[in-house]
């Protein structure tokens, strides 16, 4: 009786704004133990520390970022969440047992950081670690689940990365549960993002890809990106051979992530960060830039802020895309899209220019003619019967968008 009550009384209350609110409480009364928290329902997107400035962070280049994001027009097309990862802890836990920041680097708190942050109509990352140690040796959350997440809660955080270093791998399948339900009980969206199956991979323990999803908005599967295109093209691949097991858990809000960006960092070409870019959108990938805004390329923040990939990366049929077929030195990934159409990239490792195509059987299309749309070109390409082709650089991508044409009877 009291469910049907219950079930009568939400149903009525989702037509008003307290919706979400009532959501909440009843979360916390009955111990909600999935996620659920309605946020990320496209990959999130914004700009993250690690990969370019590792250790080296402070409260200055979290609000710099935060100023480029808004002044260079990464906000305009939806990049919002600034993130610090690790090494911005003090080396010990307050009296109290709180995590803390480094007071020299981060003099006003994290609190003054995101409140800076959300000044600027963005919003605030931060990272922890579900072990002892993080990975760069300062405090775990072992031990301070709940602690951890009120202190993140009551600075106003929006987006957790939690890794997974220095701790028992065999264990996450309980532990990161534990997370989120303490995530739940703070009362605050916060965005969740896990090293779980990474770090289980790294072990050599099968991940439960769908229980990651039930507790995280986004899970890191493989290896750490770094500034090179060997790392890039190693990650991909990995991602190829693995989709079979990672694409049933993608959906809305669940989402598996590559790691960062790395286009307009030096190591990669033009041609190669163009790579990086169609692909993680045709993967449905966070699109996380690691780089210095501050002294940037015009032709990186042109790919970073084309409104056209953008579109495939954050289509809401949430359908992470797959590598349909793998040359020897040529493969083609391809994406349904909520109107029907399909996104493709043709990716070449060649060392010279050639011709590739994709049969639109292969791609998924079910229509024998289609219009494509060049989407880093941004131009129309025409009508194609059956396959499209295009010439590709080496080291090179061309990403379409394929949209049926209706033939006559």
């Amino acid at each position: 009786m009291f469910r049907r009550f219950l079930s009568f009384f939400l149903a009525k209350m989702a037509a008003c704004k307290f919706y979400i609110v009532i959501i909440n409480v009843v979360a916390l009364l009955f111990g909600a133990k999935s996620l659920n928290n309605g946020l990320a329902r496209t990959p999130p997107m914004g700009w993250m520390a690690w990969v370019k400035f590792r250790c080296y962070i402070s409260e200055d280049l979290v609000k710099t970022m935060a100023d480029h994001i808004v002044s260079a027009g990464y906000k305009d097309v939806g990049y919002e969440y600034v993130s610090i990862d690790d090494c911005w802890m003090a080396h010990n836990r307050t009296a109290w047992g709180e995590l803390q920041p480094n007071p020299t680097a981060f003099p006003n708190g994290m609190k003054a950081v995101a409140d800076y942050v959300h000044s600027k109509g963005l919003k605030l990352g931060i990272y922890a670690d579900i072990g002892i140690r993080t990975c760069a040796g300062f405090p775990g959350t072992a031990g301070h689940f709940q602690q951890d997440m009120d202190t993140f809660a009551s600075w106003g955080v929006d987006y957790l990365k939690l890794d997974g270093c220095n701790s028992v791998e065999a264990q996450f399948g309980t532990l990161y549960p534990e997370v989120t339900v303490a995530l739940n009980k703070t009362g605050r969206p916060i965005v969740f993002s896990c090293n779980w199956p990474a770090d289980q991979t790294f072990k050599h323990i099968k991940p439960n890809y769908m229980q990651v999803a039930e507790n995280c908005n986004l899970w890191r599967s493989w290896w750490d990106m770094d500034t090179n295109f060997g790392r890039v093209k190693y990650i991909i691949d990995w991602m190829g051979q693995n989709q079979d097991d990672i694409i049933p858990a993608v959906g809305c809000g669940k989402w598996n992530d590559p790691d960062q960006l790395v286009v307009g960092d030096q190591g990669l070409t033009v041609d190669e960060s163009k790579v990086q870019f169609a692909i993680w959108a045709i993967m449905a990938a966070p699109l996380q830039m690691s780089n210095d805004l501050r002294d940037f390329p015009d032709w990186a923040r042109e790919i970073l802020q084309n409104r056209e990939v953008i579109a495939v990366n954050q289509d809401k049929l949430c359908k992470m895309g797959r590598r349909v077929f793998k040359g020897e030195e040529t493969e083609v990934w391809a994406r349904p899209l909520y109107d029907g159409s399909v996104a493709i990239a043709l990716f070449s490792r060649a060392q010279y220019r050639g011709t590739m195509f994709a049969s639109f059987e292969m791609v998924g299309l079910p229509s024998s003619m289609a219009t494509a749309r060049d989407l880093f070109e941004h131009k129309d390409l025409g009508k194609y019967q059956d396959m499209f082709t295009a010439e590709v650089n080496p080291n090179g991508v061309v990403m379409v968008k394929l949209t049926p044409v209706k033939e006559l009877p």
